[in-house]
């Protein structure tokens, strides 16, 4: 039973505790943090969600990440959630982005990270992630551009995309 710290609107903790799978009441939130990874040859990683995953089952998502769980802060939760969705260890993450989601009572915080590491050592998460796939920088700007990408995650990262004039 996955539990949440539940949030105001402004992100101020609510002193209340939510609980997955059980209706978030009004004005309340939970944490997502979410992180796209950038190793030093220009290259992203993306990760393919698992066929069983009720939201995009199969698709490959330019992230890793997940809800914060109940006494974390987000940059606990995007390192646990990198860790555990892909094995790659990083304490360096670049907040570039934020948004409230009221229809799913969530305030999610977007990332960036810069690795380094053997790009054959990721590891996949069971029930979570099948595969990967590392895209050069002009492959991903392609992915990004394409119904491919998850809409609501091409959303969230919208503002970073185009600083980077990434969209088309």
């Amino acid at each position: 039973m996955e539990q949440w710290d539940a949030y105001t609107r402004d992100g101020q903790l609510a002193g209340e505790t939510l609980t997955r799978g059980k209706q978030i009441p009004n004005g309340l939130y939970h944490l997502v943090c979410e992180v796209l990874v950038k190793h030093v040859d220009g290259s992203y990683l993306c990760m393919k969600r698992a066929v069983s995953k009720p939201d995009y089952p199969g698709y490959f998502e330019a992230t890793a990440g997940g809800s914060a769980l109940i006494g974390e802060n987000k940059m606990q939760c995007i390192q646990r959630e990198l860790e555990e969705e892909t094995g790659i260890l990083c304490d360096e993450f670049v907040e570039i982005g934020h948004k409230i989601c009221d229809e799913e009572h969530c305030i999610f915080y977007s990332f960036i990270c810069m690795v380094d590491c053997d790009k054959n050592s990721v590891a996949l998460q069971e029930n979570e992630t099948e595969g990967y796939k590392w895209m050069t920088e002009t492959e991903f700007i392609d992915f990004v551009n394409s119904s491919d990408m998850i809409e609501p995650q091409k959303k969230r990262y919208f503002h970073y995309f185009a600083s980077l004039h990434y969209l088309k």
